[in-house]
C-alpha cells in the first residue's frame, strides 16, 4: 500500500507523477486501475493528470454518459477510461465490451468500479481518493 497527500489542486500533477513512478516500479503491472471515492473526490481530475503525463493527445473528459472514452497518446497507445456511475447491472458494462478492454494490453482506468469488480482482473490496482477537506485529498494505492 502507498499513500500520497494532495493539499490542493496545484499538486495533482505531482501526485499523478508519483503514481506513475510507483506503477512503473511494480514487478507485474495490471492494465486495470480502479478509482474509488465519493462524488467530487477528484477521480476524473486525477485521471486527467495521469493522461496528461502519459501523453494523451485527446481531450480527457468524464465518460459518465458514454460509459467509456478511448484516448490516444502521442506514441499511438490506446487508453480506456470508464465511468460506471450510471449503470446498475453488470451486463450493461459487458454490453460495451469491457472484458475485451481488460484482456487487451491497453491501460484501463475505471471510475465507480464497484459494479464490475467481479470481472476485474485479479491483479487490478485499487486507488481510493479520500477528501479530508475542501482542498486536501489522500490517495491510497493498493
Amino acid at each position: 500500500m502507498k499513500q500520497f497527500i494532495v493539499n490542493n489542486l496545484t499538486e495533482i500533477d505531482n501526485a499523478a507523477e508519483n503514481l506513475l513512478q510507483y506503477y512503473n516500479s511494480l514487478p507485474q503491472k495490471s492494465n486495470c486501475i480502479a478509482f474509488y471515492g465519493s462524488m467530487g473526490a477528484g477521480k476524473t481530475t486525477f485521471i486527467k493528470a495521469i493522461c496528461k503525463l502519459l501523453g494523451v493527445i485527446d481531450n480527457v473528459t468524464s465518460p459518465t454518459f458514454a460509459l467509456m472514452n478511448q484516448y490516444v497518446t502521442s506514441n499511438g497507445q490506446i487508453i480506456y477510461h470508464f465511468d460506471f456511475y450510471r449503470i446498475t447491472k453488470l451486463h450493461e458494462a459487458m454490453d460495451i465490451g469491457i472484458e475485451e478492454s481488460f484482456l487487451s494490453d491497453n491501460l484501463c482506468m475505471i471510475e465507480w468500479p464497484e459494479i464490475v469488480e467481479l470481472i476485474l482482473p485479479q491483479d487490478f490496482i485499487q486507488i481510493t481518493i479520500t477528501a479530508t477537506d475542501k482542498e486536501q485529498r489522500i490517495i491510497t494505492i493498493k
